[in-house]
């Protein structure tokens, strides 16, 4: 296969576009520095589309290695044909190169492979293409052998029977167009008889075209299976199946026509179906996770991305019935000021004794902002921490946090290096605290898929629900920058061109010298090597170092260019820290930039991103986005009336709708028919993650607490 000509076709991209992108790659540089650094070569392919184009070269580089695994295997057996040979170079899946390998592969101990060893090939070719029109048991006669276990007629054609039978079951064209035809006519249908059903309910008796069935209703009838609730299967008309089969094999002319139609039918009914089931029902499997870990990663880079909680005093309250809530106020940089355990909810209800401990740690401190962690007792501690504010006239503003994977955190060998210190759960306080100050540095300390932000993580391939997640952190964290000087090792690590390792070393070096004065400083950092300095040195920040460049997204590389603009437009190096380039783009339109970029003797994209780095040294994308909602007041589930109309912010969303936080403990869904007037695929067209959204409620049930909101103005 050339590779090169199907990603270009694939992609809609120029030839040399995907040669240089693949050429970048092979050289071992990264998506996030290919994508920012490389833009010449790659015509500004964003890291999305890089990504992607990564993924369909591995996958493409796997198809041919086992393409000419099994062109050798075939080859050794003598088998290799014209026509063989033309259908595995004509191959686009692997799983259309495994069905031309079929009738090769090793097979354990068949009724087939029985039948062969009594000789009855012979007999089987005889009935499929027959020279004559002698009778079968006639046929059949000649192949009795006491000696190989055919002592009959009947024998010898249930032996020919069950030959004929792999031979239609391994027929890769056969396999395709039934394959094809079941996909697009077939039914998936679940059913169960037990009595509680829980959230299966609606998959008690549920039948949908296999063409159409939802992502998420696969994956939960996958589940309601594996939990041993429901039990499912694919449909499909028996009919429909043997007229495709025995217009191959059963043909009229054929004088063995009712024999092949039987073997027809013995073959799909026992080998045939059972097997393409499977494999239809794994591909449905695979399309839904791939939509499902898309929505997942689309999700956490929106949860990432929420803009910090800059300059303010935090203090977290990590709730909890028996074992209190855990309290933790963290300075401007994150840094533990004072930790305490209060107890405000039952069954302690030490109410006073609490209000005196937050309300003198808020004053000695100057907190402004509460975070609550949105777990156990979280509605109980947001009431408390509302009736103080009120109380006191605090000017105070909370915000209920998800704590997802916060235990996982404090439990780490991370946190217990980070705080030896301190328990399990007063890290898990600080943690709830960092969070709302600057989400993306507290969140890259957990694992991705402990985040909580998607639908059935649990039943997807890890390892690509991995990949696909750490993609998405190694995707913000580069966008959006990092200082080299105050990183942890776990931020680090998820720069550009860096380990764990070298993460690790770089802040021992911090430790043991100090703060770096400069980016060129890194390469004396053990095990940072050349390469690693050019892939991560755009993305790490020194504010107040050395060089003034080093503060921006400029890469070191580009130093000299960026130098020769700042003077070509009348300004000087100190202009870079002062702020005095913020109209530096506009500067250089009027000056052009094709005639500046030629001068300078650079690419034009690269000379456009230096000017808006200049332009811009610190800038952190997450502060165009809008500011969290911070609250004053609480509600509980039984405030809430239809028709009310609410502000809350949009904290999952998933294929059927998305789960809004209206601060009353419990998210509301607001189903995907219910999010906009006009017709919309997938919720993710119209809210994200983060989103502050006015919604009206439909419904509530207190029993279940279950609430159905609406984003349309009835």
């Amino acid at each position: 296969m050339d590779i090169i000509k199907a990603l270009t076709l694939e992609f809609s991209l120029r030839q040399t576009q995907v040669e240089n992108a693949v050429k970048l790659l092979d050289d071992g540089n990264t998506v996030p520095f290919i994508a920012r650094y490389r833009k010449e070569m790659t015509g500004s392919l964003d890291d999305q589309v890089l990504r992607e184009l990564a993924d369909r070269l591995s996958y493409l580089r796997s198809l041919d290695e086992r393409r000419e695994t099994v062109r050798a295997s075939i080859e050794e057996q003598g088998a290799m044909t014209e026509e063989i040979s033309v259908a595995l170079e004509q191959a686009v899946t692997m799983t259309e190169i495994e069905d031309i390998y079929r009738p090769f592969r090793p097979k354990r101990k068949t009724r087939a492979t029985i039948a062969l060893a009594k000789g009855l090939k012979p007999l089987a070719d005889s009935i499929l293409n027959p020279e004559n029109d002698t009778p079968l048991e006639a046929l059949a006669a000649e192949y009795i052998n006491e000696e190989l276990g055919v002592n009959s007629p009947e024998e010898a054609l249930a032996g020919a029977n069950d030959i004929i039978a792999e031979i239609i079951s391994d027929d890769a064209s056969i396999r395709k167009r039934l394959r094809v035809v079941c996909s697009n006519f077939g039914f998936l249908s679940a059913s169960s008889d037990k009595e509680d059903m829980g959230v299966y309910e609606m998959y008690k008796s549920f039948k949908e075209k296999l063409s159409k069935v939802a992502s998420h209703r696969i994956l939960a009838i996958n589940r309601g299976e594996k939990e041993g609730i429901l039990k499912a299967s694919v449909e499909f008309e028996e009919e429909r199946a043997l007229k495709i089969i025995n217009s191959s094999y059963a043909k009229d002319s054929n004088p063995y026509k009712e024999f092949l139609e039987n073997a027809a039918k013995d073959s799909y009914n026992r080998l045939l179906f059972p097997s393409l089931e499977r494999e239809i029902r794994n591909e449905l499997t695979d399309n839904a996770s791939e939509k499902a870990i898309k929505v997942f990663a689309l999700n956490l880079k929106q949860l990432l991305m929420q803009p910090p909680v800059k300059g303010k005093v935090t203090l977290g309250l990590d709730p909890g019935y028996r074992t209190g809530c855990k309290v933790a106020v963290i300075d401007e940089t994150g840094k533990v000021l004072a930790t305490s355990v209060i107890y405000p909810a039952p069954p302690h209800n030490k109410i006073a004794e609490a209000e005196k401990t937050i309300s003198e740690l808020i004053k000695k401190h100057s907190v402004e902002i509460i975070a609550i962690g949105n777990g156990t007792a979280s509605h109980e501690t947001e009431v408390f921490a509302a009736d103080l504010i009120k109380k006191l006239g605090l000017e105070v503003k909370y915000m209920v946090v998800s704590e997802a994977g916060a235990s996982v955190y404090s439990a780490s060998k991370l946190a217990a290096k980070e705080f030896p210190d301190y328990d399990v759960s007063l890290r898990s306080a600080v943690s709830i605290a960092r969070r709302l100050e600057d989400p993306l540095a507290e969140l890259v300390k957990i694992d991705p898929k402990a985040i909580g932000v998607g639908q059935y993580q649990h039943d997807m391939p890890q390892a690509e629900l991995g990949n696909a997640l750490s993609g998405v952190v190694e995707a913000c964290v580069n966008s959006v920058g990092v200082d080299l000087n105050t990183a942890s090792a776990p931020l680090l690590s998820r720069v550009s061109g860096l380990s764990d390792s070298v993460a690790q070393n770089i802040v021992a070096y911090r430790e043991e010298n100090g703060a770096f004065k400069s980016r060129s400083e890194l390469k004396k950092v053990p095990k940072l090597g050349p390469k690693a300095f050019q892939q991560c040195a755009g993305f790490l920040r020194i504010v107040g170092g050395k060089n003034a460049l080093d503060s921006t997204a400029v890469h070191p590389e580009s130093y000299d260019a960026a130098e020769k603009l700042i003077s070509l437009l009348g300004f000087t190096e100190k202009d870079v820290v002062s702020g005095k380039l913020s109209n530096i783009s506009e500067k250089l339109s009027l000056r052009g930039a094709d005639k500046t970029a030629e001068e300078i003797g650079i690419g034009v994209p690269t000379l456009i991103d230096i000017a808006e780095f200049l332009a811009k040294p610190g800038r952190d994308p997450r502060d165009d986005l809008p500011a969290p909602m911070l609250r004053s007041d609480v509600m509980s589930l039984e405030d809430l009336k239809p028709g009310m109309e609410l502000t809350g912010t949009v904290r999952n969303v998933v294929d059927f709708g998305a789960f809004v936080d209206i601060g009353v403990h419990e998210d509301g869904l607001v189903h995907i028919s219910e999010i906009c007037d006009r017709f919309i695929r997938h919720p993710s067209e119209e809210l994200s993650v983060g989103d502050i959204v006015k919604v009206y409620v439909l419904s509530v049930d207190t029993n279940k607490k279950r609430i159905s909101l609406t984003m349309k103005k009835k």
